[in-house]
């Protein structure tokens, strides 16, 4: 009875790893803002992977989002960037969040300061 507890505990999933931000850079573009986020993530293949981050103002609105379209599993970590993303007036901070496509949204965020 004891293996077969055993073996019913060997053969559960393992939990996945969320996509995590590792650094983001941001500057003033125009009238918008340019962000470079740099992402990692034990992406396996097309069965599950980083597919996107997003910019968020610190209310949790989404101001911008850059969509991954295939996976980075022999590049980790890797950085993609995003343009054109529009911020409230004033705003100081804003927060970027990573997505995968197993797991969502990552509950982490990356608070950035705005130069």
């Amino acid at each position: 009875m004891r293996y077969i507890a055993l073996t019913a505990l060997l053969a559960a999933p393992a939990l996945a790893e969320p996509p995590v931000i590792e650094n983001v850079a941001a500057r003033q573009q125009g009238d918008g803002w340019h962000f470079e986020v740099t992402v990692s993530h034990p992406d396996t293949g097309w069965d599950h992977y980083a597919d996107g981050w997003r910019v968020l103002d610190m209310q949790g609105n989404e101001l911008g989002m850059r969509v991954l379209h295939h996976p980075h599993e022999t590049e980790q970590p890797f950085t993609r960037s995003l343009g054109g993303v529009q911020l409230p007036e004033g705003a100081t901070h804003v927060q970027v969040q990573a997505r995968c496509s197993v797991d969502g949204w990552a509950e982490a965020t990356y608070r950035v300061t705005l130069p």
